[in-house]
């Protein structure tokens, strides 16, 4: 037993390193796209904790965010992270189809704060602004 958990604390620790070296090589981007999609789950990530800690974004939009964050953070994919390309895009698309939704009951500029990295990225894919007409919800 203490074998099998001493082995789960290592991989959990090399993936965390890995984890890191890869946000500190992505600093050293240029800035563009590639910086931005290289800094897009770390901020997705960081994005969701600071809204998850503000009273006054609604409870369904936080437990949208827990969800992207607790599918980014699992070990069980759609798709194994070691294929090629399409390995993380299951968390990417994830991530971005829960962070649309809870973005519908956030103001926008609570999440642009909330954001930690260039918001282009974000604006781009949240689209334009929707305006509501007064007395009309979400439902």
């Amino acid at each position: 037993m203490t074998r099998a958990l001493t082995i789960a604390a290592a991989l959990v620790g090399l993936w965390a390193l890995a984890c890191l070296v890869m946000m500190l090589l992505a600093h050293r981007l240029p800035p563009g796209l590639m910086r931005q999609v290289a800094e897009f789950l770390p901020s997705c990530v960081t994005t969701a904790r600071t809204l998850r800690r503000d009273p006054a974004v609604p409870r369904r939009a936080k437990v949208a965010l827990l969800v992207a964050v607790v599918w980014v953070v699992s070990p069980i994919d759609l798709l194994p992270e070691f294929l090629p390309v399409i390995g993380p895009l299951d968390d990417v698309v994830a991530v971005i189809l829960l962070l649309r939704y809870a973005a519908r009951s956030i103001p926008r500029e609570r999440l642009l704060d909330a954001w930690p990295t260039d918001p282009h990225l974000l604006e781009r894919l949240l689209g334009p602004q929707v305006r509501r007409r007064p007395g009309r919800s979400l439902r």
